[in-house]
């Protein structure tokens, strides 16, 4: 009797500190995205500055303005996670196209205001990049965390479902613009 309370002692603390174990996971990789969402907004708040300042200079080149403008909204209406990393990923195809605009005129490039708002977009490109690795990193706990025996017998039973990655999903992606002004 005394080894059957035992056992029942143990395997409802394992219990607690599994379950326990899974929502602390959970919640930091919700505070990694909530990370990621802050800057991103930021990101979001500089576009139209930026599109503003470069419209001055490029007044005929609407077509890069609207797409760019297009898929900034589209980012900022992504609801899943999973929509947000793709629109995210078309949103900075479109910022190259802008800032590839931008090099072809030398009078913006010397432009005060274009300069600070492309700083400050950079900073935030940084930022974005921690934020994701963070993300990422949680991630990867949680999602292992979930796979391994005999923790994902009770994360299945209670629901855990696994986080996708904030990845680059274009080759193209991934090589770092090099913008020179």
């Amino acid at each position: 009797m005394m080894i059957f309370l035992l056992v029942l002692v143990v395997l409802v603390l394992w219990l607690i500190m599994t379950y326990n174990g899974l929502i602390r996971l959970q919640n930091q990789v919700n505070d990694g995205w909530a990370d990621i969402d802050v800057q991103l907004k930021r990101r979001y708040d500089l576009i139209p500055n930026l599109i503003n300042t470069v419209k001055g200079y490029a007044a005929h080149e609407s077509g890069v303005f609207e797409q760019v403008t297009k898929a900034r909204s589209v980012a900022m209406s992504a609801g899943t996670p999973a929509d947000k990393i793709q629109a995210e990923n078309a949103l900075a195809g479109t910022l190259k196209t802008l800032f590839a605009v931008a090099e072809a005129y030398p009078d913006l490039k010397a432009n005060q205001n274009f300069m600070s708002l492309q700083n400050e977009l950079s900073d935030t490109e940084n930022k974005i990049q921690a934020a994701r690795r963070f993300y990422n990193g949680m991630v990867r706990d949680f999602n292992t965390k979930l796979q391994v025996f005999p923790t994902n017998l009770m994360a299945n039973s209670l629901g855990f479902k696994a986080r996708s990655f904030f990845e680059l999903t274009d080759a193209a992606q991934r090589e770092v613009p090099e913008v020179k002004f």
